[in-house]
């Protein structure tokens, strides 16, 4: 007669259930459980966590784009607006290095308005608002339509106390842009400009459902 095989699997053999535990005592393996092995809790995610991934994300995709002014933007507002993120934020400070270790060499001479914007951002994290405006003013009259530098020279100015130049310059970067309205709705450097009316219509207003801009891919 031949012998009788023992169940097994990929992790080895099965070991039998123990006969002298009763039926109902047993761990339930549904997620239901049962009166005596309730259901385990899953922990829900942090209150901002879905939004602060989104922002490190969008971070990402313009560093990746080299857009390294607007990706320093975004990562840094990852560590200010989410402090409790403490995982997320070892990744962001690798990539805000890279930024740095990108653009600081042109730093000292920018040539172009990304440049300059870049430029502007280490005057502003250093403190030295007139410089970061003379590189703003300049970046915005060589390329109008670049909507982070109209941003970030609405935020120096607010910084400065020129409210009445900075709202249109605001409004204009997120005409530009609707994911400017995004960041000006929790920026603490345009918190003054948040008086305005303008600026609050604007910061109410629900940006446009994006498109995918990807090409179909050709079926042969």
């Amino acid at each position: 007669m031949a012998k009788q095989r023992r169940a097994s699997s990929r992790f080895g053999r099965v070991k039998p259930a123990d006969p002298s535990v009763a039926p109902d005592a047993r761990p339930h393996q549904r997620n239901g459980g049962s009166a005596q092995n309730p259901p385990v809790a899953v922990p829900l995610p942090r209150a901002g966590h879905v939004e602060a991934v989104a922002l490190y994300e969008e971070g990402l995709a313009a560093l990746q784009a080299h857009e390294f002014a607007r990706a320093s933007t975004l990562l840094r507002s990852v560590v200010t607006r989410y402090p409790e993120e403490r995982e997320l934020h070892e990744r962001v400070r690798l990539y805000l290095n890279v930024c740095e270790r990108h653009m600081a060499p042109r730093a000292a001479s920018p040539s172009t308005p990304e440049e300059r914007v870049f430029a502007a951002t280490l005057a502003v994290n250093a403190g030295n608002y007139d410089e970061a405006l003379d590189h703003l003013r300049t970046a915005s009259s060589e390329a109008p339509d670049h909507d982070h530098a109209l941003y970030m020279l609405a935020a120096v100015l607010a910084l400065r106390d020129a409210l009445d130049e900075a709202v249109p310059l605001l409004l204009r970067a997120i005409e530009l842009n609707p994911d400017n309205r995004t960041l000006a709705r929790h920026d603490p450097d345009l918190e003054p400009l948040r008086e305005f009316d303008s600026v609050r219509a604007a910061l109410e207003a629900i940006n446009p459902p994006k498109t995918d801009r990807r090409k179909p891919l050709r079926r042969r």
